[in-house]
């Protein structure tokens, strides 16, 4: 598995890195979750900016905070997330207001990474992730299924497609109803992270999913999200339930 570095997390090495997610609805709560996370020592903080109403209609506040995060979180990387509300989020954005709003993100570099939804216009996608690269953001390219665990050769073709339209770290999760559906995922994720140079993301969610969460290093995912107090899907653990798991299943 090839490697990506976000500031000073590499991730495709070693044990999976664990992703704490900021689920803040007001600046104040923002920040306080962001105090209560850096604790947990966490490899990386997403900012689930979705939650935050009053920054994505106001981007001097977003970007105030952004600012304010970046001291608090110290050196642990920031990812920043507006998960659109067919993917699972909490706000409805329209097409040309979510491509545009990653683009100021970008362009004004409010953190270390940035979440790209695939299933937008290509073109757009495309250039956004050339700028992104410009402003050396890194990628992580996603698709969200709440209801099924697609066919493997659907979640391969998917996860091939972002590393092909120049994603750094292709994502892809999705939410089982049987055991079947969590080894489909996990075949996928194998066979992927063997045939392309990207480190992967892939998780099912819900009950039936944690095994994927926990069990990333066997099977090729390069990152799992953990929660400090409210989680941002269905199965997601605890930070430190999350860290004891993945040691027991260490690969030495």
């Amino acid at each position: 598995m090839a490697t990506v570095k976000i500031r000073n997390l590499v991730l495709g090495e070693g044990l999976p890195k664990i992703a704490v997610p900021n689920v803040g609805k007001t600046r104040e709560e923002i920040i306080s979750a962001a105090k209560e996370i850096i604790q947990a020592k966490p490899d990386l903080m997403e900012w689930r900016i979705d939650y935050f109403e009053a920054g994505i209609n106001n981007f001097d506040e977003l970007k105030k905070v952004a600012q304010e995060l970046r001291k608090v979180m110290e050196e642990i990387p920031i990812l920043i997330t507006f998960r659109t509300k067919n993917e699972g989020g909490v706000l409805s954005l329209p097409e040309e207001r979510y491509l545009s709003l990653l683009d100021q993100i970008i362009v004004n570099r409010l953190g270390d990474a940035i979440d790209i939804e695939l299933f937008h216009n290509e073109d757009t996608i495309k250039g956004l992730v050339e700028k992104a690269h410009q402003y050396n953001v890194i990628v992580v390219m996603s698709n969200h299924d709440f209801d099924k665990v697609p066919s493997k050769d659907i979640i391969e073709f998917r996860l091939k497609k972002m590393a092909e339209l120049g994603a750094d770290i292709p994502k892809f999760a999705c939410m089982p109803h049987s055991s079947m559906d969590v080894l489909t995922l996990l075949m996928a994720t194998t066979v992927v992270n063997e045939n392309i140079s990207n480190p992967i993301i892939t998780m099912a969610m819900g009950d039936l999913g944690k095994v994927s969460r926990i069990a990333g290093q066997v099977f090729g995912s390069s990152l799992s999200f953990g929660a400090v107090g409210q989680t941002s899907a269905p199965g997601q653990l605890s930070i430190s339930d999350l860290r004891n798991a993945e040691k027991y299943l260490e690969l030495h």
